[in-house]
């Protein structure tokens, strides 16, 4: 067996420490810092993520049947598993019996009512604004077609008949001007009923004359011509054809030389400096129109109401306005629209029969109140201030199908659903939508406007549950670094709970601060606190649990008032936060 080499042992093994072990040590950690920082950094997610599963893991053991656990301070939750904690307040759980506190009964109009840690409520992105008066307006888009003004087309027709003898304006689509020639006619009844008159005049006929002068207007000679053959006494063997309105002609009937019996068609002129629009609306915004099928003479009440603007692609930067004129009294069956016209003037005749248009009808909010029924109702009882109208934004309602929920924030945190009565959906001066409100909610009313749809989930799910958010809020803004165990804001909760009394029951509260039987719980800490009179004097408790207690020891808790009334006088420190 060869010897090893001892000399060189030594130092091969310090070449394996150098390249081989230390980069090992350093690696390894290097390794254990990068899991601290990953850990660090999704800490929240973490932490989350061990709550959600840890809740549904701890406490197996479930109470007994007919028992319950709930939070004292909260008494809206319940569970039925041992050893879970309050989600809110993070206290420890109390046990009753099933059904003892079930709970206030809701109010009419009210569906659910649910309370949310700070933690979830900024999770999902729950913004809450007043229920304030807005100017609103109405919009509808559609699409229309140029059409002419049927009012401004005339048909010439031959009124006696005779031979063309010359087409003065031999083209269609020629613009013309009231009174020009168009065509000259030649009509041997024409010369018989001049030389009539000519006949007449001479021998002094004067029934003769005045019946050979009405057959002539009626032809459509004027009374100068008339005076004219009457002067000279020359006989006229044609008639001048002349335009009744200034325009184009549309079609050109007869040719040169033809024959035409008495009312032949000649041409068809019309005039374009006002056409209409002929547009088609929805069925269902048909409730926004009012009962009219015909034109009215002098103001047109639609005028009011309804203006239009149109845009073409031939020019997509101009609008051009107008006025609704006429609602078509059927509805097509085919497509359920209804046919609307409009009116608007057309200088250098730019809108040219047959273009589509872009409608836009846009209405003041207030004008839809003149609307009436049948029974002469109006037809959108909006609540009107200033000349604006209630309403909340269009994101702050949920629609089941059957009725309308708005969620509303009693105070921080403890949101319930009001089912409302609300308009049609309208658009606000900031471009977005919102619902006039009908019924349900008043001014100053702290609405939901972003989050209510997973507010309404949160009210659908086992309290026990307890779900937690991960992204997908639809919050507009990023979400803040907020920790599952972060405490509601005491401080406004007592503030919110304290605001629904009226003035001088909230100075009496404030002056007491604290509840005559639980000595460290503060008036509003548990909701809207109770008015209660104790031989003859005013006693504030802090919830319904405390209700009978005081009264069942009134002299107990009238001292308890002396004691919170002396301290307060005295200006020591209260205990709990301040409003």
């Amino acid at each position: 067996m060869p010897k090893m080499d001892s000399a060189n042992h030594p130092i091969r093994m310090s070449w394996f420490r150098l390249f081989i072990l230390t980069p090992l040590a350093r690696l390894r950690f290097v390794f254990i810092l990068f899991l601290i920082g990953i850990a660090l950094a999704k800490w929240d997610t973490l932490l989350a993520h061990w709550e959600k599963w840890s809740w549904v893991k701890s406490g197996t053991e479930a109470v007994a049947a007919g028992f319950e656990y709930y939070c004292p301070m909260h008494p809206t939750f319940t569970t039925e598993k041992k050893g879970d904690k309050c989600p809110i307040c993070f206290m420890g759980l109390s046990k009753r019996k099933s059904g003892v506190g079930g709970g206030d009964v809701l109010p009419a109009g009210v569906i659910n009512r649910v309370q949310l840690t700070p933690y979830r409520v900024i999770l999902a992105g729950v913004k809450t604004l007043p229920v304030s008066f807005v100017p609103l307006f109405k919009e509808i888009a559609t699409v229309g077609t140029v059409e002419f003004d049927e009012r401004e087309q005339k048909h010439v027709a031959a009124r006696v008949k005779g031979r063309i003898e010359k087409l003065l304006v031999n083209q269609t689509g020629q613009m013309v001007n009231k009174g020009d020639e168009l065509a000259i006619l030649y009509s041997p009844d024409l010369v018989i009923t001049v030389q009539n008159l000519l006949d007449a005049r001479r021998s002094n006929n004067l029934i003769l004359e005045k019946s050979s002068k009405e057959r002539l207007e009626l032809w459509g000679v004027g009374k100068e011509e008339i005076d004219n053959i009457i002067r000279t006494g020359l006989p006229v063997k044609t008639l001048t054809i002349r335009s009744p309105i200034s325009g184009h002609v549309l079609k050109k009937y007869p040719k040169e030389g033809q024959y035409v019996d008495e009312g032949s068609p000649l041409y068809d002129v019309v005039n374009l400096e006002k056409i209409w629009i002929l547009a088609h609306i929805y069925e269902d915004d048909l409730g926004f129109f009012p009962v009219l099928h015909k034109h009215v003479v002098g103001k047109n009440p639609l005028e009011i109401a309804w203006g239009v603007s149109a845009t073409s692609r031939a020019y997509p930067e101009e609008k051009f306005k107008g006025i609704l004129t006429f609602i078509y009294p059927h509805v097509d069956q085919e497509n359920r629209t209804l046919a609307v016209r409009f009116e608007m003037a057309n200088p250098g005749n730019r809108l040219r029969p047959g273009m589509a248009m872009q409608v836009r009808l846009d209405t003041n909010g207030l004008a839809l109140l003149t609307f009436k029924g049948p029974e002469g109702k109006t037809l959108f009882p909006f609540q009107v201030k200033g000349g604006k109208i209630l309403a909340i934004p269009e994101d702050s309602v949920i629609d089941t199908g059957s009725q309308k929920v708005v969620y509303k924030q009693e105070s921080p945190g403890v949101f319930q659903g009001n089912t409302v009565e609300l308009g049609p959906r309208m658009k606000m001066p900031d471009g977005h939508f919102a619902y006039p409100v009908y019924a349900g909610l008043k001014e100053g009313d702290e609405v939901v406007s972003q989050g209510a749809f997973l507010i309404d989930a949160e009210t659908r799910l086992n309290p026990s549950i307890g779900s937690i958010y991960f992204g997908s809020t639809g919050a507009k803004e990023p979400v803040r670094n907020v920790r599952p165990t972060t405490p509601s804001d005491e401080i406004a909760t007592i503030a919110s709970h304290l605001a629904k009394l009226s003035p001088l029951d909230k100075s009496m509260a404030q002056s007491q601060k604290l509840c005559v039987v639980q000595e460290k719980s503060q008036l509003g800490s548990m909701g809207v606190p109770i008015k209660l009179q104790l031989e003859g004097q005013t006693v504030f408790v802090c919830c319904d649990s405390c209700v009978e207690t005081a009264k069942g020891n009134p002299s107990q808790a009238l001292k308890r008032l002396k004691v919170l009334k002396s301290a307060q006088s005295n200006g020591k420190p209260g205990e709990g936060p301040s409003p």
